[in-house]
């Protein structure tokens, strides 16, 4: 039985690395795509995860596939394409450690992805079934993604979501906030940033935004805080989760291995998502921040994700 799988976009990040000595700029190849980096954090932590993708059949897409497997996690549902090409982000890194992005997209593998793709005994086999927003930002990708949330419900799995708002994959942003909303009608578990919950709600304050989350059907709701932590909300109530005061180097990536690690303790816990008390949510979160803590302390996504004695280690100092 698997802890977690994943659904959605898998691509490149070329990380900026500074200059050369001839004042060129640098970039680094490393593995990306949210739902790919929970997939990852997952694993890395000690659960059982797979992820359900395309990639180009080129240089970029066959070293993603090695990158999963060196994790090991399960990429029988990793189709690398012979059509398409491998989609790449350069990601600029500002001076406290926050991005911008440049996409490389408009025919990339990972929006080629149909309801034909989905295998939903790899589904039923978990216990939950995560997504993110960046793959309804075209089709058949939009379709193939809100197709695997239903059949997830439909078979019983609990159906998480992290909406990642990437304007410049957007034709305009109430488009945006049309197909984002929409992905979140489908969760029992749903992560936001700060800067995405009024996207998702029209509420800028966390706990307005949380509570709304709840009103709409989710069984918990987190906004994530950067430095700050994170708020999280049940039924039962709110609570603020104090995040570890680090030396940030490189974001990228923080939001899903803090999601990863709070999906493998939900997971783990054995509880439907509305079984999952207030306090124990909190400790998910605890648990997740720790997580991120120690993911932005080294550059690049899935190479800074920790391993769980790690985090056992930053939770106990």
């Amino acid at each position: 039985m698997l802890d977690i799988v994943t659904l959605g976009e898998i691509l490149i990040d070329f990380t900026s690395q500074g200059k050369s000595e001839e004042g060129q700029r640098l970039f680094a190849q490393n593995a990306g795509g949210a739902p790919a980096n929970v997939a990852v954090a997952v694993a890395r932590l000690g659960g059982k995860s797979a992820f359900i993708g395309k990639a180009g059949n080129d240089m970029h897409g066959r070293f993603l596939k090695e990158i999963l497997k060196e994790n090991k996690v399960d990429c029988s549902a990793l189709i690398l394409d012979e059509d398409y090409f491998t989609t790449l982000a350069f990601v600029d890194l500002k001076e406290d450690g926050e991005r911008e992005f440049s996409f490389a997209r408009k025919h990339g593998a990972d929006k080629m992805l149909s309801t034909d793709d989905i295998p939903l005994a790899l589904i039923k086999n978990s216990k939950i079934f995560h997504f993110g927003s960046v793959s309804l930002t075209d089709e058949p990708s939009r379709s193939a993604t809100l197709f695997g949330a239903e059949k997830a419900r439909e078979l019983g799995i609990a159906v998480a979501y992290d909406p990642n708002y990437r304007a410049s994959l957007w034709c305009d942003e109430e488009t945006a906030k049309r197909e984002m909303r929409n992905g979140a009608r489908l969760a029992d578990l749903i992560k936001v940033s700060d800067e995405e919950a009024e996207l998702l709600t029209d509420e800028a304050d966390c706990e307005k935004a949380a509570e709304k989350l709840i009103q709409n059907g989710a069984k918990i709701a987190v906004v994530t805080l950067g430095k700050d932590g994170a708020f999280v909300r049940t039924k039962d109530g709110g609570n603020y989760v104090e995040g570890f005061s680090v030396n940030a180097v490189d974001c990228t990536g923080a939001g899903d291995a803090f999601w990863g690690g709070f999906l493998l303790k939900a997971a783990q816990s054995g509880k439907k998502a509305d079984e999952i008390t207030l306090e124990e949510a909190t400790d998910f979160a605890l648990f997740g921040n720790a997580v991120a803590s120690l993911c932005v302390e080294k550059h690049g996504a899935i190479p800074s994700l920790p391993d769980l004695v790690a985090v056992e280690e930053r939770l106990n100092r």
